[in-house]
C-alpha cells in the first residue's frame, strides 16, 4: 500500500518538474526581471529534496538538472550533476539535522542557487575567457538568483502538500 502511495508522490513530482520545465522554456510567458528569467526548477528540486528520503532527492535533482541541461543546450550532465548531489545532501540534513520549514527552504535556495548559478558563470563565462564577466554577472546572473528565489514560497507550500497529503494513513 506504502508503494501506490509513493508512486502516485514520485509521479506528481516529475509531473510537477515538466510542468516547471515548460513554463520556463516557454517564451514571454513569465516577464523578465532586469532582464533575466527564473529558474524554476531549482527551488522545486530543493523543496522535493527536503521532503524525500536521499536517494529519490537525489534522482529528483538529476531529473531536474538534466531538464535544464536541455533548455541551455550546453553541457549535459553539468546541472544533474550539481543538483544531484545537492539534493542528496539536502535530504540527509533535513532527514537528521534540519527542520523543513519555510526559513529553512529561504536558506537552502540561498546557498544552493547562488553555488550553482555562480558555478554556472565561472564554467560558461569566466574560463570561455569571455569579455566583461562581471557585467554578466551583475546583470544576468545575480538577477536570475534574486527572481528564482522569489518563487521558494511557492514550491515549499507546494510540494510540502504533495508530501504530507500523498502518503499512507498510519
Amino acid at each position: 500500500m506504502e508503494n501506490r502511495y509513493r508512486f502516485i508522490r514520485y509521479f506528481a513530482y516529475a509531473l510537477e518538474l515538466l510542468i516547471l520545465y515548460m513554463l520556463q522554456q516557454t517564451p514571454g510567458l513569465l516577464p523578465p526581471l532586469l532582464g533575466a528569467r527564473p529558474i524554476l526548477i531549482i527551488p522545486a528540486v530543493l523543496a522535493i529534496a527536503m521532503f524525500e528520503p536521499e536517494v529519490p532527492a537525489m534522482a529528483f535533482g538529476i531529473f531536474g538538472g538534466l531538464l535544464i541541461d536541455f533548455g541551455i543546450g550546453d553541457a549535459l550532465g553539468f546541472h544533474g550533476i550539481m543538483l544531484g548531489v545537492s539534493c542528496y545532501l539536502i535530504s540527509a540534513l533535513c532527514a537528521n539535522l534540519l527542520r523543513a520549514n519555510l526559513l529553512t527552504s529561504f536558506l537552502i535556495n540561498i546557498i544552493a542557487l547562488t553555488l550553482v548559478v555562480l558555478l554556472q558563470w565561472v564554467f560558461y563565462y569566466v574560463l570561455y575567457e569571455y569579455e566583461e564577466p562581471m557585467y554578466a554577472l551583475v546583470y544576468h546572473y545575480l538577477p536570475r538568483i534574486a527572481y528564482s528565489l522569489i518563487l521558494t514560497p511557492i514550491t515549499f507550500y507546494f510540494n510540502r502538500a504533495f508530501a504530507m497529503l500523498i502518503q499512507p494513513a498510519e
